[in-house]
Order: structure tokens, then sequence, then C-alpha cells
């Protein structure tokens, strides 16, 4: 086995702070994920993970041989990427991220068509409500909604998202049909929530006749997955504030019906994140123009609903 495979499994555990999820991305099996790491500490002549049966821990060794070895990778990517450049073929794997609702009805259903015309690339798509570090976790692209908190990395608009607040028709029959936010926060209705790391409040941005505004809104349900709010929407247990290309479907059945239309939602910014360097992988500068032009298009059809 190659000194740099094993660069590259150390690289992956140290990423996702297990033997088990390195293996299962590299696909390769645990022994063999083990053996490489055992391999690189015997070479290096140190420890870089304090290991027990329910924990692995960098050591410092660990830490200062991960910032070489993150560097000793941009290398050979991008030497790769120059040899990419000079023969039009792109391969390689893709380490792709999303929100659910963002990577379920946008991206993951375009993924065939990128891979029947690049058939040397693969794509490893993470979906997650949960915030994401694109740089820790060895990313190419980060799709998002919302603005980036790293200044450092590179960003690239896709379009504004139009968002609704809306509930079932068994909800509106049950609790009335609020006009506006301040409605909302009289207590009179149950508001679904987004649960973020780190977050002590909810607040929902609205448009008023005042400009924007920011109501501070309850409920009894919340989940750190978008797709489990819609479901408590559509069984009848309170308002929700979806992207509209997320629900057009049932916007469109009347299973989902606009509240509170006096005071909408603010569009959300869709983007990508990347660095850099990642942005001169040829896959990768591909992979984000193919997607942004079929996300745009998709939003703006979803645009139309009312």
């Amino acid at each position: 086995m190659s000194y740099l495979d094993n660069i590259r499994t150390f690289v992956r555990v140290y990423e996702l702070g297990s033997m088990s999820a390195a293996g299962r991305d590299l696909r390769i099996s645990p022994a063999v994920t083990s053996s490489r790491i055992s391999q690189l500490e015997d070479h290096l002549g140190v420890r870089l993970f304090q290991r027990t049966t329910r924990s692995l821990t960098p050591t410092e060794q660990g830490k200062a041989f991960y910032r070489g070895a993150s560097e000793v990778l941009e290398a050979v990517a991008s030497a790769e990427a120059e040899i990419v450049n000079i023969t039009e073929y792109p391969k390689g794997s893709l380490y792709v991220a999303a929100p659910l609702g963002v990577g379920r009805r946008l991206i993951a259903p375009q993924v065939p068509e990128f891979l029947a015309a690049y058939p040397e690339v693969s794509v490893r798509l993470r979906l997650s409500d949960r915030k994401i570090d694109l740089t820790t976790e060895g990313l190419d692209l980060l799709f998002f909604l919302g603005r980036p908190e790293d200044s450092n990395l590179r960003i690239r608009k896709i379009a504004d998202v139009r968002r609704i607040l809306c509930a079932s028709p068994d909800y509106i029959a049950q609790r009335g049909m609020p006009e506006s936010g301040d409605d909302l926060v009289s207590g009179a209705h149950e508001c679904l929530n987004l649960r973020f790391p780190g977050a002590t409040e909810f607040q929902w941005l609205l448009s008023t006749s005042e400009g924007p505004k920011r109501f501070r809104v309850s409920g009894r349900y919340e989940s750190d997955d978008g797709d489990v709010l819609t479901d408590w929407a559509l069984a009848g247990h309170g308002v929700v504030m979806k992207p509209v290309f997320e629900i057009d479907d049932h916007l469109r059945a009347g299973t989902l019906v606009p509240v509170a239309v006096r005071t909408p939602p603010e569009p959300i910014q869709m983007a990508c994140l990347f660095t850099h360097r990642r942005k001169q992988d040829p896959k990768t500068r591909l992979f984000m123009g193919f997607m942004i032009d079929r996300i745009a298009a998709t939003i703006r059809g979803t645009d139309q609903v009312r």
C-alpha cells in the first residue's frame, strides 16, 4: 500500500473522527483503515491518535501532521487537476454537502446526469440540516441557504429563494387563519421551528409595511430536520416557514395553504461555498456550473406557485 494512500486515510479519519466512518467514505474495510494508520504511525515513529473503545482523539503530533498532510493532498490534487485540464477528462471523487431539502430536491435528482457525462467522476453527497464546516470536513462544495460565517471562503450566489408561511387546512379550521406575524406571536398559534446548534431563540424575518422585521416565534415542536417540520405541518400541528421549492407540490395540491400573507417571509439566499484551491479542480468547477444552472431554473419555476 502506498504512503500516499496511508496519508489519505489518515486525513479522512482525522476529519470524520472515526475509523469506521473513514473506511465507509473511502470504501475500505475497518481493518484496512486501522492497518493504514498503524503503518503511518510506525513510519513516523509517533502516535497520531489516542484510541479507546469509545473515542478517537488526535494527539498533538496528529494535529501537526494533519496540517502538513492536508497541504500535501491539496498539492497532489492541484497537480492532478493540471493534467485533467490538459486531457479534458475529469476524474476522481467529489465531496459535496447540502441541507436536506436542497440536496433531496435540487441536487440528488441531477447527479445521475452529471455522472453519465463524466464517467470517471464519483459524487459523495452528504445531506444534513446541521451546520457543516467545509474546510475541516474535507468538502469540495457546500450548498447552503443563508449567509456564511467564514469570510475566508469563496461564495457563488445561485438565487434568492422565495419562502412562504403555511399550514394545513385542518390546522386553520381548528386555530383560525393568522393574518400576519403579529398573530403568530400572540400565543394563539403553534410555530414549527428548525433547530440549529447553539440557537437560543427562534426568529422569523418577515416583510412588513415598515420593512423587514424579526418576530420571535415559539412552539412545542422543533427539529433539526426540515422534512420533519413539513410532515408536522401536513398533519395539522402548526405553521411552518419553508422555501417554496420544498413544498410546491403540497401548495398545488392544497394540502398546505399560505398563511399570514400580509407579512410574508423575506427571501433567503441560496449559494455554494468553496475554497479557491477547490475551484481550480476541473471536476469541482464543472459540477458547480452544472448544478447552478439547474438549481436556478428549478427555483424560477417554483417561484410561480402561489
